[in-house]
């Protein structure tokens, strides 16, 4: 039986991403304000230019500072899907570490301390961040948002048996 949505059928089964939000219409709109905030959130975490590149995708120099200028005189900037996904997911590691962490610079500590969680592997989250891979924001963003939910954030039984993806376990398309 079809779900009802104020008064029209909806087809069951899986959602469909709105295709709207890869227009460069729409990127261009989220753009400009998508990379002034994270110049901002990597001052206040003081990253490395590398870090910033990295956490980017990998833009060459040239390129990432030019992206800065034209947002910092607000010109229109149109930035690719993944960079605005990398943005994203930056921002929710903000919001989650406000919430998490009763000031800025206890949030800011635990980004650069270790932690024994098997998804960091001893290292400091801001270093699994900066690996220059999507999937490493996305981790650490979904860390937290568990951690946010209520999910323990130190190591526990789930956690002891956890073994890495390697890249033979990704199925590409």
């Amino acid at each position: 039986m079809p779900n009802l949505e104020i008064g029209r059928a909806v087809p069951s089964g899986p959602r469909v991403l709105d295709d709207g939000i890869f227009t460069p219409a729409k990127r261009r709109e989220v753009s400009g304000p998508g990379l002034r905030t994270f110049v901002a959130l990597a001052n206040l975490w003081d990253l490395t230019e590398e870090q910033r590149l990295r956490i980017l995708g990998s833009p060459s120099r040239s390129t990432y500072y030019n992206w800065v200028k034209a947002v910092q005189q607000h010109r229109d900037l149109t930035l690719d899907f993944d960079i605005l996904v990398r943005i994203s997911a930056v921002l929710g590691i903000w919001s989650a570490l406000r919430i998490l962490h009763e000031t800025e610079a206890e949030g800011i500590a635990w980004l650069r301390g270790p932690h024994r969680a098997r998804v960091f592997g001893g290292r400091a989250p801001l270093d699994v961040m900066a690996s220059g891979t999507q999937d490493a924001l996305l981790t650490t963003r979904r860390f937290l948002d568990a951690a946010r939910g209520g999910l323990y954030m130190e190591p526990n039984q789930v956690d002891e048996n956890f073994e890495p993806y390697r890249d033979e376990d990704i199925a590409w398309s």
